[in-house]
């Protein structure tokens, strides 16, 4: 019978395996590719080469030399990715060109097509995603160290130097960090389920130690990336075509669609992560699985943009026993008071990016010269929305989960 009490903790692998879900990188793509075979290599030669080519302008004319070639011959879950991250940058890279307005509608059917078909078969949308430019666009510098900032690169670039090689790796590493609080996801189903108020303690308090190391690895973004960069370059490139005036119908998909098709850039929402923990914490965007507002709308529109597997597990989590309900139903101060802390980490993150997004995009938005689409500019995330007051109401919500003292 001890054999099947600790079943659920020594399986989890097993089940998260099926979810594609890594014991010590979580939800990003352990040691993505770097090369694909011929001749899908002269995807990679012009991924390698962007911030040169965009540059000297010749990105455009390079990728309309490309030949269109048939994606039967990307074998295997890791070099499908690779493909997948190598045609979002050319994509990006030739819509926005050299970032000065000079803006491409149409994208032509050479690209277009693998892209699309690819797309499909991977169950993503056709666009640069966060599971694309965080995490499966990394590598570690010596195989045998450790998982540093100091010891990973990008595996492509944009325009902006290093900023995106900050950007990324921030955002990955904060994952990584938080994703140590998954492997106790079993364990704590299991005490709901056995009502074992102990285990569960110990569970949640892993979960909020690893939320607050996420938080404190967030903080070496200020070290890596420069606002105006961010803002004026790297941006750019991460914009999409859905909630962007630049695009107001989208983007032409020459080849698959005859008209065109809105798609939201890549953005922290599209992180599995944090909603796997809202889930779990039963911190509720929606009532009645219908979505309470924009800010519910948009977070439950991202997990389209999440690998289907990510997607799959969020709804995994969501059909099992509800661990708030228990919590508030064993009346058990200390068990509340570690509930707490789970969800004030969870707000403590939310209130760290507002604080980021005012730092990277509204204040460098106010130090441009003064024109009409400024406001809109200052508000509006890479994802499409008003980053702002997305933030604010996702946050608001977060707070409200807190369990009040009786």
């Amino acid at each position: 019978m001890a054999g099947d009490m600790s079943s659920p903790v020594e399986n989890s692998w097993t089940i998260f395996k099926e979810y594609h879900i890594d014991e010590d990188v979580g939800f990003a793509l352990p040691y993505p590719l770097e090369d694909l075979p011929h001749p899908y290599d002269a995807w990679i030669s012009i991924a390698r080469n962007l911030p040169e080519l965009i540059k000297n302008n010749q990105l455009r004319v390079e990728v309309e030399k490309l030949a269109t070639l048939n994606i039967n011959g990307l074998r295997g879950h890791r070099a499908q990715r690779l493909a997948h991250l190598v045609l979002g940058y050319i994509t990006m890279a030739y819509v926005w060109g050299q970032g000065d307005g000079d803006i491409r509608k149409v994208l032509p059917s050479n690209i277009a097509v693998p892209y699309c078909k690819l797309s499909e078969k991977l169950g993503l949308p056709p666009i640069l995603l966060y599971a694309d430019c965080v995490l499966a666009n990394w590598k570690k510098k010596d195989l045998n160290g450790p998982m540093t900032y100091e010891n990973m690169d990008i595996l492509f670039s944009f325009p902006g130097g290093d900023c995106g090689k900050g950007f990324f790796l921030v955002s990955l590493l904060v994952e990584i960090a938080a994703a140590s609080a998954i492997k106790v996801i079993p364990s704590i189903f299991d005490a709901v389920q056995r009502k074992d108020s102990d285990t569960l303690q110990k569970a949640l308090l892993e979960i909020s130690s690893s939320l607050h190391k996420a938080l404190e690895v967030f903080s070496q973004i200020h070290k890596y990336v420069d606002p105006n960069l961010f803002f004026n370059v790297l941006r750019i490139y991460l914009s999409g075509w859905k909630g962007n005036p630049l695009l107001s119908e989208g983007l032409l998909y020459e080849g698959i669609w005859d008209t065109p098709k809105k798609f939201a850039g890549g953005s922290a929402a599209q992180s599995s992560i944090f909603q796997c923990f809202d889930v779990l914490l039963g911190i509720q965007h929606s009532i009645g699985g219908v979505p309470a507002d924009s800010a519910a709308e948009f977070l439950q529109e991202m997990r389209t943009y999440m690998p289907p597997a990510h997607h799959s597990f969020l709804l995994s989590l969501k059909s099992k026993p509800s661990v708030r309900e228990f919590v508030l139903s064993e009346g058990n101060a200390t068990l509340q008071e570690i509930y707490n802390k789970c969800v004030q980490a969870m707000v403590s993150l939310r209130n760290y990016h507002l604080q980021i997004v005012a730092k990277y995009i509204v204040i460098p938005a106010r130090q441009q010269p003064q024109v009409e689409e400024n406001l809109e500019e200052e508000n509006r995330g890479t994802g499409g929305t008003n980053v702002m007051d997305f933030l604010k109401t996702v946050r608001s919500k977060t707070k409200n989960s807190l369990l009040k003292e009786e």
